[in-house]
């Protein structure tokens, strides 16, 4: 036998594929447990080097059990396709890089409209490898209690919106909502643009209703004249969609209601900004030289368009690494009181603001 053991020599001995003692190893995939622990227990007797550390066949079933409860999962519960989550495939790379590090395997699980409609986990999700959830664009408020009633430490990015409710028995984890607005519109009024307007529909999730909020607490410590007409916070749609025509159909009825046009829309996202822009120029509207407009995410969109697009800055990988920080802690201590963590952004003028 070769002096360093691959996984291929493990797979030869143990008749199976190299995926499968792969998986096995690395915790990764859908595997049987018993198959799982027949990999384990060969690489160990075979001096893989890599898995030396836990003696598996020194270990009764009960000692087997406990034992692999330290290689157990952290599972990605998503609504959305990564590449569309704006700063999440930077904050993911980063959480999935730091947690490895900590001995943990990652699997990614992206929910159906069925499955949150019957409140049903995904086939591919187990239970009993779980320790840990991470939920990214979840907002269906029934879906998250049923996650948070498995018992298992469940942290949010972002959220439902609570109101009035009492949260959800987990952890929070935000950009800062709200400091960048402000600051931004400080910067507008200090430029002499003091009809400001928010488009986007602040129910929609829990960032999107703090960036309202932003916009609010400005205008009250701006004091300037609050001007409903000049927000448009709805939609047709239960759940927006970007870049729909159907939303753009909806921002250009409204934007024809108003009598007259803001100097400034800020936008709950740069998608939004990126339909309000559209919308605009079929109305014969130019931005920057007829009115200015603000996003918020920093997405790669918005430096490519044309204007380029003043948006407010989401730091991903302090978000992914401040993501470890909060579900390895909650791990290690479920006692914990909840926590919601509020990490830095940064504003960000370009072309649309009249900034080159």
């Amino acid at each position: 036998m070769a002096e360093r053991v691959t996984i291929q020599d493990i797979a030869d001995a143990l008749g199976v594929s190299r995926n499968t003692v792969s998986k096995a190893i690395n915790n990764t995939g859908i595997l049987a447990d018993s198959t799982r622990e027949k990999v384990l227990i060969k690489a160990r007797e075979m001096g893989y080097k890599q898995f030396s550390y836990l003696d598996m066949t020194k270990f009764g079933k009960e000692e087997r059990f406990f034992a692999r409860a330290s290689m157990r999962e952290i599972v990605l519960f998503t609504t959305g396709f990564i590449g569309d989550l704006h700063f999440s495939s930077t904050m993911l790379d980063k959480f999935q890089n730091e947690i490895a590090q900590l001995g943990y395997s990652f699997t990614m699980h992206r929910i159906r409209e069925d499955e949150i409609a019957n409140r049903q986990l995904p086939g591919s999700y187990n239970n009993e490898r779980t320790i840990g959830i991470l939920c990214i664009e979840m907002f269906d408020k029934a879906y998250c209690e049923m996650l948070c009633g498995l018992g298992i430490p469940v942290l949010f990015v972002d959220s439902p919106v609570f109101g009035c409710d009492e949260p959800f028995k987990a952890d929070y984890l935000y950009m800062d909502n709200q400091s960048g607005i402000r600051s931004f519109m400080a910067e507008m009024v200090r430029r002499g643009k003091k009809k400001i307007g928010f488009i986007g529909e602040y129910m929609h999730c829990q960032s999107f209703y703090e960036r309202y909020l932003g916009y609010r607490d400005a205008i009250y410590l701006l004091k300037l004249p609050f001007r409903e007409k000049y927000c448009i916070l709805g939609n047709n749609e239960a759940d927006r969609k970007s870049g729909s025509e159907e939303y753009q159909d909806y921002l250009m009825l409204r934007i024809r209601e108003m009598e007259d046009l803001p100097e400034v829309f800020i936008c709950a996202n740069d998608f939004v900004a990126l339909d309000v822009l559209q919308v605009l120029k079929k109305m014969g509207k130019q931005v920057p030289q007829d009115i200015w407009l603000c996003g918020f995410d920093d997405s790669p969109e918005s430096k490519i368009i044309s204007p380029s697009l003043t948006t407010i800055q989401i730091h991903s990988q302090i978000m992914g690494l401040s993501a470890v920080q909060l579900l390895g802690s909650r791990i290690k201590e479920p006692s914990l009181n909840t926590r919601m963590v509020h990490t830095e952004t940064s504003l960000v003028y370009r072309e649309s603001t009249m900034d080159i």
